[in-house]
């Protein structure tokens, strides 16, 4: 009760709590106005996670369907084509566009899991280590250091071969290999911040260190972490499809975008499509992710003239 009085009180006399970019509806609208990159890159994401939702009513075949007497068939433009596979078919004669859009499944959802570890992991690590800093600091950013050091494709070999290659294994991997920059930004953010007035002010009040770390600090932190999650989600899709890629991911023959490059790769000087609209589907992917991320970053820093 004496926290909440004392969280009330100090809401009252610094304003701690509200959203640090608030400004007014006219001044929003004039931002959103010269955002139009990031506004058209969100629109474009929202189409591609819809037709990964929505893939068993919008792909045009069964995206396993093997039919062999139809393999390597070339897109619909191409002599050849056939309207019945668009974008054509691969060495198996499996429909490629059914194929792509169910690999924008695998390829989202390991992104936003791993994103969701990372963040969960580093956001609290870099909290606990800016705010009390000494032995637990000096513990997380050893360890933070440790894991930078390590390369990644040997953490994913080491994991990968004792536990195997699977969906779930692959999103853990990336998922505890991103927290770092999380804890770097939040835990030197959070040692500026509690030394401000309003910090002092709640620890003289009486107010909890879970109070003072997750009521007045962590929601002053919402930017930046927002922004890294959303780039971060562009690069571990660019990872999925590199492990894919090299045979440590989704195995097939369930569709990922890493996986179809690796099967295509061996065809690229005949069949080109095979590699080309899987790896087109990543670009277009993580480009809306950047562009989107980039649109928020400057939505919510407040110091940005838009």
């Amino acid at each position: 009760m004496a926290d909440t009085r004392a969280d009330v009180a100090l809401t009252e006399v610094t304003g701690a709590g509200r959203p640090a970019g608030s400004v007014s509806l006219p001044g929003s609208l004039r931002r959103l106005g010269r955002l139009r990159w990031g506004i058209a890159a969100s629109v474009a994401l929202l189409a591609i996670v819809a037709s990964a939702i929505f893939a068993p009513a919008i792909a045009p075949h069964d995206p396993l369907a093997v039919n062999i007497s139809h393999r390597l068939a070339p897109p619909v433009w191409m002599e050849g084509g056939t309207p019945q596979h668009v974008l054509g078919t691969d060495q198996v004669g499996r429909d490629l566009l059914s194929r792509v859009i169910y690999g924008g499944r695998i390829s989202l959802v390991i992104g936003v899991t791993a994103v969701l570890i990372s963040t969960t992991i580093g956001v609290l690590l870099g909290l606990a280590g800016g705010y009390f800093g000494g032995r637990p600091d000096w513990t997380i950013m050893t360890a933070v250091n440790v894991l930078l050091t390590f390369p990644f494709v040997l953490l994913a070999l080491a994991v990968i071969a004792v536990l195997g290659a699977s969906l779930g294994n692959m999103i853990v991997v990336l998922g505890v290999a991103g927290w770092p920059i999380y804890a770097r930004v939040v835990r030197a953010e959070t040692m500026a911040i509690r030394e401000r007035e309003f910090i002092l002010a709640g620890r003289a009040l009486g107010m909890s260190h879970a109070r003072i770390i997750f009521r007045q600090i962590l929601p002053n932190l919402v930017s930046p972490i927002v922004v890294i999650a959303t780039l971060q989600v562009a690069q571990v899709i660019v990872l999925e499809s590199f492990l894919s890629f090299l045979g440590l991911g989704v195995q097939p023959p369930t569709p990922a975008w890493g996986n179809m490059l690796g099967e295509g790769r061996v065809y690229m000087l005949n069949s080109w499509w095979i590699a080309a609209f899987p790896g087109l589907a990543i670009f277009l992917t993580t480009l809306a992710i950047n562009l989107m991320g980039n649109a928020l970053r400057d939505w919510l820093d407040p110091h940005m003239k838009l």
